[in-house]
């Protein structure tokens, strides 16, 4: 159903089965999956919306990039499928011709959460209340960001991790673990969350004894994943475990450094 008090451009694409709120407005550029639901008062533009997402009132999708470079390019938001984007959430489009802001399917963006310019969030992530990421983060599947946190631009935040409210982070954010504060320090393996999605407890034990070494003191970080590789069994967790490490070009947090200020 579509309200008749709804403002649609002449453009816009719309998929089977649905629902348009009053006073919703789909922008330019707008295509919408089947099965979706759009609320009152939510306003849309140059997006893609996968089918079965909800969009709640006032939430903003594909409006542009907070981002002095960008020039009116044509760029897009790209909405998976089976989302849920929350009251006053916000997903901009990309800056750089071409590009896209991607948030991938089943992601859950809680009130007032924000997604910046040519960020990707993969499968199932969640941000809580307030969460905001920078441009150009990556955010690995099924992880959780807990609100009010903040996360500086072109990090990256490891799959399955979980990070606890009122978190401030400028470096990147190691998988599987829970992180806290400002920055958030690696306080162990996010057990829970890993035995929720089927993580067995050998492969979870393999990612503890990993952790432990990289965090001991007695190696640089380079040569903590050397240990690693050589100590701890390599199973698919505990290699990407690594990679991820390997790969960082922000760097990893640790421990708190004293004046340390995010």
């Amino acid at each position: 159903m579509i309200d008749k008090r709804a403002i649609i451009a002449d453009d816009a694409q719309i998929g089977n089965n649905v629902t348009i709120g009053a006073n919703a407005v789909i922008g330019k550029n707008v295509q919408i999956g089947d099965n979706v639901i759009i609320m009152p008062n939510a306003y849309l533009e140059y997006c893609e919306i996968g089918e079965g997402t909800v969009i709640s009132p006032f939430a903003s999708i594909g409006t542009a990039p907070q981002d002095l470079g960008y020039k009116n390019e044509p760029t897009k938001s790209i909405i998976g499928k089976n989302c849920i984007i929350k009251e006053y959430a916000t997903v901009n489009r990309a800056s750089g011709e071409g590009n896209a802001t991607i948030v991938g399917n089943k992601c859950m963006l809680m009130t007032s959460s924000h997604v910046a310019h040519n960020c990707v969030l993969e499968d199932e992530v969640i941000m809580a209340n307030l969460a905001t990421i920078g441009g150009h983060c990556h955010v690995g599947f099924g992880a959780f960001l807990g609100g009010m946190s903040v996360f500086h631009q072109n990090l990256r935040i490891g799959e399955m991790c979980i990070v606890s409210g009122f978190s401030a982070a400028r470096m990147d954010i190691l998988p599987y673990c829970k992180g806290e504060g400002r920055p958030p320090i690696p306080h162990g393996i996010n057990s829970i969350g890993l035995k929720r999605r089927g993580i067995e407890a050998d492969v979870r034990a393999h990612l503890k004894e990993a952790l432990k070494i990289l965090k001991s003191g007695d190696y640089t970080i380079s040569k903590a994943c050397d240990v690693i590789e050589q100590n701890v069994e390599q199973d698919e967790y505990v290699k990407k475990f690594v990679r991820f490490i390997r790969e960082s070009k922000r760097g990893i947090t640790l421990r708190k450094a004293e004046n340390t200020f995010c």
